[in-house]
């Protein structure tokens, strides 16, 4: 059976990006290697909170779900599983500190 997520993603800045994916590590390092025109441009790269189902439409559901939320109420529920706002994935995935940085964003 296939696993499904729906993803909260944030920046330095505050940024957040709500998506959904079928494999949330990949996802992650799409990310953090800049893929994507918002993600790329926004640099989000934190895992902030995420949901698990293995109903593909619930996650499709519950992502247009929370993306119709004000930011307050989006923050209160990353803040109810996430107090310290810290970045979930080196812990879910068992990566090192520095093995999967930041990019730098090069300059013209």
């Amino acid at each position: 059976m296939r696993s499904y997520y729906v993803s909260v993603m944030g920046n330095q800045s505050g940024t957040l990006y709500i998506g959904v994916t079928n494999d949330l590590q990949r996802r992650i390092l799409e990310h953090r290697a800049g893929l994507g025109r918002f993600t790329g441009k926004y640099r989000l790269v934190k895992l902030l909170y995420f949901e698990v189902t293995d109903d593909v439409k619930a996650a499709i559901s519950r992502e247009k779900q929370l993306k119709g939320w004000l930011r307050e109420k989006k923050l209160a529920l990353i803040r109810s599983e996430n107090p310290a706002m810290k970045d979930l994935a080196p812990q879910l995935f068992w990566w090192r500190a520095a093995q999967f940085g930041i990019p730098r964003r090069r300059t013209q």
